[in-house]
């Protein structure tokens, strides 16, 4: 199976685990190639599942006999007949498909890429992998700069086009899928759903939960989850929980839910509950609408005349109670806590939301499902049944028992699919690999653990000189950091009117043009701003790839594009903001610039 070239100079089973790497992902069908994180993972450990790879997707120089056996019709192709091995240095990556087509126009890369490297010291082939994440640069921003990125080529050779897993730009769901594992989900010998215990009640903190798939505030909602869930803390007389005191204990976790009545105004709070990881009541009070109520919602709330009639505690008393237990740091679960924290008119960023870790996906919609179903069917506990409203102490402990659940046994607990998700950083530990996460703080405290360098970072500069030194520890087998410059840029030119007309106009114009002419007004339009950060990214790039040692694979992924501009036109669209474009020009603009934003890219190379 292996080229008579190199003899007895590499270990057998690491030129075959190669091999086999190789094979996988040049199948046939885009769809059963492994991605980024799994080639990572199988490099790493030998012992890893999987698949048997198919008949590959590329072929040279082969010719069979009669009798079955494959012949090399030339020097430089392997004798198995089926891999396509020049022991050459890198040769040219594969030219760029169309977007989403997954195939390449080109040849495939050499399987030897990384083989005449190390003496029979039986050392891996690969001592190292270093991902960059770059969002912000798309297929079409680098096809109309080429000129001003060559060194992206002339480092790691052409890239390979990405197509978005979904048509919603989403940085989240980027690093999320470059830092997570699809491993095979074991059998479970039962399938009642006693077979899943909730801590509520026996933990008296969330560092007595071992060995969790993922941090604890993985599970907490993204900025885009805010938007799409209906979050909205920019209201007036919303007040902001605020950092806890120095030398305090903050709690890590609480548990919110609140009933509400109808006033002459709309909704307004009438009861508020916070329950601690214990299951303990820390805060349990009745308020007194600041208007006249027309309905107490009895059925749900559980609230009556009766009950309030004597209460005199305000909205604003109970805000200056909740803020005084609430911080900053505090993890708040709840079932679909944007209702709520509307009621309350508090606003926070930590949330661990039960309605959104156990929305159902049916085709393009997602349907949240009901507390009292989710209790039932993961808790075996009968709630909101009384006939006489809910109780919010009941709410919240089934809230937070649903949460630690998801917290105990990972993100996919629930659903039905034969894969599950896994931390990158803890499958590698468990491999024997140690990695180094360099980037800002939200990301570390989603995808960071104990068994990896945690390294936060505030700019650019910042994570290209950690990652420069991280790349020469030799105890470190996987470093990730991301470059943000671009993408900041991009946030900022969305808040300029000017720009964001001209970006308006311009992508109007690249919709009625060809493509060779709308790369032309796409290079020729290209702000001196854009300009100087593209080349100070290169820069960067180049500064971080001189620093490697030698054999260490570069990995380079851009994400979405400009999601900015993409989030900014349909927040016009859907809040109908006054414009100088008309609002079938915004439609235009958006259809060119999200189908754009949609292809990232991916480079790879090993330095020689």
């Amino acid at each position: 199976m292996a080229d008579a070239s190199l003899g007895d100079h590499y270990p057998r089973s690491e030129m075959l685990n190669c091999v086999h790497i190789g094979l996988l992902c040049v199948q046939k069908k885009p769809s059963i190639r492994p991605d980024a994180s799994e080639v990572v993972l199988m490099l790493s450990s030998q012992s890893t599942s999987r698949r048997t790879p198919s008949r590959p997707a590329f072929y040279s120089g082969h010719s069979s006999t009669s009798g079955g056996d494959s012949r090399v019709s030339s020097g430089n192709v392997s004798e198995n007949g089926v891999t396509m091995s020049e022991l050459q240095p890198r040769c040219t990556a594969p030219t760029m498909s169309t977007p989403g087509s997954g195939e390449a126009d080109g040849d495939a890369p050499a399987a030897s890429t990384y083989y005449d490297v190390y003496g029979p010291d039986n050392k891996p082939l690969i001592p190292k992998v270093v991902l960059l994440y770059v969002p912000g640069l798309d297929a079409a921003l680098y096809m109309s700069q080429s000129r001003l990125l060559s060194s992206l080529k002339e480092l790691c050779g052409n890239p390979k086009p990405v197509l978005a897993s979904s048509r919603v730009p989403d940085e989240t769901h980027t690093i999320d899928a470059l830092l997570t594992c699809r491993v095979k989900r074991k059998r479970q010998s039962k399938t009642s759903n006693q077979l899943y215990e909730s801590d509520g009640g026996k933990l008296s903190s969330l560092e007595e939960l071992k060995d969790i798939p993922f941090p604890v505030k993985y599970y907490t909602l993204s900025g885009k989850d805010f938007k799409d869930n209906g979050y909205s803390f920019s209201l007036p007389g919303f007040v902001p929980t605020v950092p806890a005191p120095s030398g305090s204990s903050p709690y890590e976790i609480l548990a919110l839910d609140c009933e509400m009545c109808v006033t002459v105004a709309g909704f307004e709070l009438t009861r508020v509950t916070l329950v601690d990881i214990k299951g303990e009541v820390v805060l349990d009070k009745l308020v007194k609408p600041a208007n006249p109520i027309t309905d107490y919602n009895t059925r749900f709330s559980g609230i009556t005349a009766e009950m309030l009639s004597d209460v005199m505690t305000t909205l604003q008393e109970i805000q200056e109670v909740l803020v005084g237990l609430v911080y900053k740091e505090t993890i708040l679960v709840g079932h679909s806590l944007e209702n709520d924290l509307m009621a309350l008119r508090i606003s926070h960023d930590l949330i661990i939301d039960t309605a959104v870790l156990y929305k159902y996906n049916r085709g393009p919609r997602c349907i949240k499902i009901a507390l009292r179903v989710l209790a039932k069917k993961y808790l075996s506990r009968e709630i909101q049944n009384t006939g006489s409203g809910h109780d919010s102490v009941e709410d919240a402990r089934a809230a937070l028992d649903l949460a630690l659940l998801k917290i105990k046994y990972g993100p996919d607990f629930g659903s039905p699919p034969s894969f599950s998700r896994r931390n990158l950083a803890s499958i590698l530990h468990e491999s024997g690999k140690k990695c180094s996460l360099i980037d800002e703080v939200n990301v570390l405290n989603r995808y960071s653990d104990a068994s990896c360098n945690s390294i936060a970072v505030f700019s650019e500069n910042d994570a290209l000189s950690r990652s420069m030194k991280e790349v020469k520890n030799k105890k470190i087998s996987f470093v990730w950091t991301q470059f943000s410059g671009l993408i900041s840029y991009l946030h900022k030119r969305t808040q300029d009117p000017e720009k964001l007309k001209s970006c308006v106009a311009e992508a109007i114009a690249l919709k009625t043009c060809d493509g060779k002419t709308a790369r032309k007004r796409a290079k020729e339009r290209t702000c001196p701003e854009l300009k100087e950060n593209l080349c100070e990214l290169v820069k960067k790039i180049r500064k971080l790839y001189s620093a490697l040692p030698e054999n260490a694979m570069f990995i380079i992924c851009t994400g979405h594009g400009d999601t900015p501009m993409v989030q900014r036109l349909k927040k016009m669209l859907n809040h109908r903001e006054e414009t100088i474009e008309s609002r079938e020009n915004i439609v235009h603009a958006l259809e060119v610039l999200q189908a754009q934003a949609e292809v990232a890219l991916c480079f790879c190379c090993v330095k020689h």
